[in-house]
């Protein structure tokens, strides 16, 4: 007997189907705003001279909002929290008073307002804090219909099983914040000669039963081709998984890790610390897959986001 699948991987896209078009004093920088979606700088005086901004104060769902907060003398502490989630600051490599974040807004977030609430402590001991909303609109993805054969929306009870463990074996490292930043600079796109891809977000309806969000990019590329890390980390899975067969996971510290999926082989061992550019494997159609293609996803403080917006943030 079989049984229906519940949208249990909801940030894993079914990948079965043909790929349709798979083609003292604190400021805030405003230097770094590649990441705004037709807001504005969003500024808010926290007290005691204490300015937070934000690279925008409207994007969407599947977004990334940057934070970035200066001083003139080192703090003290620094936090902040957004939607649940502490986010972690990092220095900028150039300037020790400089402070960044990202936000991550999930791609299955509902649209509202939302709020940042930062928190801080001067060297002489002064506390400060302030709160910015965000408002999320909808992400206007692409919605597909469509009628299949049931061996495509249904598995056996038995892989179903196999489904839920992984499901949340992900569930459990997305969770966990690595408290060092591991990457160096900017990141890149994993495969070289591409300058985008598509899909995200994509959504669709199979046989009268909505399905959950496509929750990475769809790079169609022929099958052996090298895959790349998109920036320096430390691999936390390399194994098959039931949907996107060959799967590589890096973790970048401070709650960023990168996702590689439907390859071919792996290049790479859990536990190995890797450089940008180095190979974890070759592009492959493993898993559930109808075609050669790398599915490459981004997930932060675990909100699934779009992972081109990563590639957007300037080196510092």
């Amino acid at each position: 007997m079989y049984i229906r699948i519940a949208s249990i991987l909801n940030w894993l896209r079914l990948d079965i189907l043909m790929r349709a078009a798979l083609i003292g004093t604190l400021t805030v920088a405003c230097s770094a705003l590649p990441l705004a979606h037709g807001g504005t700088l969003d500024s808010r005086d926290c007290g005691g001279h204490v300015e937070l901004r934000l690279s925008s104060s409207a994007t969407t769902q599947g977004s990334l909002v940057q934070a970035e907060v200066r001083s003139v003398s080192s703090l003290s502490k620094l936090t902040a929290n957004w939607v649940g989630h502490t986010v972690p600051f990092w220095l900028d490599n150039r300037n020790e008073n400089v402070h960044r974040a990202l936000l991550g807004v999930d791609v299955g977030r509902p649209s509202g307002q939302y709020e940042l609430t930062l928190t801080g402590q001067l060297q002489n001991g002064q506390q400060v804090g302030c709160s910015a909303r965000v408002s999320v609109k909808s992400g206007r993805f692409v919605i597909e219909k469509l009628q299949v054969s049931r061996k495509f929306v249904e598995i056996s009870p038995e892989d179903s099983k196999r489904v839920e463990r992984e499901h949340q074996r992900l569930h459990d490292l997305f969770a966990r914040t690595t408290p060092d930043r591991l990457w160096e600079s900017g990141f890149r796109l994993p495969l070289d000669g591409v300058r985008t891809g598509g899909n995200f977000g994509r959504r669709r309806i199979l046989n009268g039963q909505p399905r959950s969000p496509h929750t990475g990019i769809d790079f169609p590329s022929a099958a052996g081709t090298p895959v790349h890390a998109a920036q320096r980390g430390r691999v936390v899975l390399a194994q098959d998984l039931f949907f996107t067969g060959n799967t590589v996971v890096l973790d970048h510290g401070l709650g960023i890790y990168t996702f590689y999926g439907h390859l071919e082989s792996i290049s790479v061992a859990v536990g190995d610390v890797v450089a940008v550019g180095a190979m974890l494997g070759r592009v492959g159609a493993t898993g559930r897959a109808t075609g050669p293609h790398l599915h490459w996803g981004l997930t932060v403080n675990e909100a699934r986001v779009n992972p081109l917006q990563i590639v957007r943030i300037p080196e510092d």
